[in-house]
């Protein structure tokens, strides 16, 4: 006796439809538009969230170079400096420290500066 996979078949293609909703068109009603838009979503989904890290980091470094500019250095300089005073912060700690706590951030320009200069 051959199988049916009706029942299978029916509830993969309704958990299909259901992730196709809010599409316009074909792409909401029809199998075959529906199965090929969900696979491009997915890719564009899986590649943009890698390049979604990236993005932030390179926001993360223009503030901090906007910030560390406005007090006399360099980004590099103070990359450099950071490494020098043996500052963990990462990129992202700083620039949020740029925004929401400049006295705080000040200190660790200071700090770097103090890393930077030479001893003598």
């Amino acid at each position: 006796m051959r199988t049916k996979t009706n029942a299978a078949r029916r509830r993969k293609v309704k958990r299909m439809f259901h992730r196709a909703q809010g599409s316009v068109g074909g792409r909401r009603r029809l199998l075959r538009t529906a199965k090929e838009s969900l696979a491009r979503a997915g890719k564009f989904a899986f590649q943009h969230r890698r390049q979604r890290k990236r993005n932030m980091r390179r926001l993360w470094i223009v503030r901090l170079s906007a910030a560390v500019r406005a007090r006399g250095l360099l980004y590099s300089q103070f990359v450099h400096g950071l490494l020098r005073a043996k500052i963990g912060l990462d990129r992202k700690m700083l620039s949020e420290m740029a925004i929401y706590d400049p006295p705080a951030f000040d200190q660790v320009v200071d700090e770097v500066k103090a890393a930077l200069a030479p001893a003598g």
